[in-house]
């Protein structure tokens, strides 16, 4: 219920911390299971919230262990379609709860069900397709040597900027991975060393690789030329935008930045914050508005707000 109510709630918002997302098979969107989304790591939780928005199907993500500490945390995060898997950093007496997960994986997949996983195990903020670790390739051949129809589907995704919000994304469904293409019956090393290098010549197509210092390289790629009469249209909302927004935007960027402090999490936890406290800052301010002035028509300040938003977001400066 709650998983419902959120992905109707991002597929609006999704046009406002995206300004555009380019995608070359938007009709696997529709994809029935049993399916495992095998998907790159460069953003946090914001790699999750965009392929969950996208996809009609629910998709249930395995996250980092530690964020289910306290009983209250892991029961929002349970009814949000989140399942927990430990690394070794999160402490070693935890890694057997992994094969509970993974047997919950399963579960969902005999349901047709959807499971997204993160092949290169930890986030980083770079535009580089990191070594592959072994999980994903386990989850696929154990639920393969157990007869499951699973397919498994490489996704490359891109970020124009991991600091600038309304960013253009570049997002790359690759083909399907199914039990024909890898050899895992001479033995479950094998296996995994199959799978990883038929999911590596997908992903090394679809994930860039530049180096963060190229700018060039970065603008060539990702920057999105707005015509003349676009600009023109939106210059006077855009500006209003920017000083609507601007009292909520950086002071909160300001907090997150220092309490973040340099790590690779902030992009998804401004756009986590904002999600939740954008609509109560908007309603907040159009009553005032409405109250102070006493003509100002309260509806129309509500949809004032979203609009001059999305309209900064066009014109404002793409990369960093």
């Amino acid at each position: 219920m709650l998983y419902q109510f959120v992905k109707i709630i991002a597929r609006a918002a999704i046009k406002f911390y995206c300004r555009d997302i380019h995608i070359n098979k938007k009709e696997l969107f529709n994809t029935d299971g049993p399916l495992l989304l095998a998907v790159n790591h460069p953003n946090s939780f914001l790699d999750a919230i965009i392929l969950c928005t996208l996809f009609n199907k629910p998709i249930y993500s395995l996250a980092r262990g530690d964020a289910f500490n306290g009983k209250l945390i892991a029961k929002i995060l349970i009814s949000l379609k989140l399942l927990p898997v430990y690394r070794i950093s999160e402490g070693a007496e935890n890694l057997s709860d992994n094969y509970s997960t993974f047997d919950q994986c399963k579960k969902i997949f005999n349901q047709n069900g959807i499971v997204l996983i993160f092949i290169e195990g930890k986030c980083i903020n770079e535009w580089h397709l990191r070594p592959l670790m072994k999980g994903t390739a386990r989850l696929a051949i154990s639920s393969w040597q157990q007869g499951i129809p699973l397919k498994v589907l490489p996704i490359g995704i891109n970020y124009s900027s991991f600091e600038k919000f309304g960013k253009n994304i570049h997002l790359f469904l690759g083909d399907f991975i199914t039990a024909k293409e890898v050899d895992y019956k001479e033995g479950f090393g094998k296996g995994i060393q199959s799978f990883n290098k038929v999911a590596q010549q997908q992903l090394s197509r679809f994930v860039y690789e530049i180096e963060k210092s190229d700018k060039e390289k970065i603008q060539k790629l990702f920057f999105i030329p707005q015509s003349a009469i676009k600009k023109i249209i939106l210059f006077v909302p855009s500006i209003a935008g920017w000083l609507l927004h601007a009292p909520l935007y950086y002071p909160l960027k300001k907090i997150i930045l220092k309490k973040t402090n340099d790590t690779d999490h902030f992009d998804s936890i401004i756009v986590g914050l904002l999600f939740f406290t954008y609509p109560l800052y908007v309603v907040m301010i159009s009553v005032s508005l409405f109250l102070l002035s006493g003509q100002l028509n309260f509806f129309w300040l509500l949809l004032l707000f979203p609009f001059t938003a999305w309209a900064h977001l066009q014109l404002k400066k793409q990369i960093d």
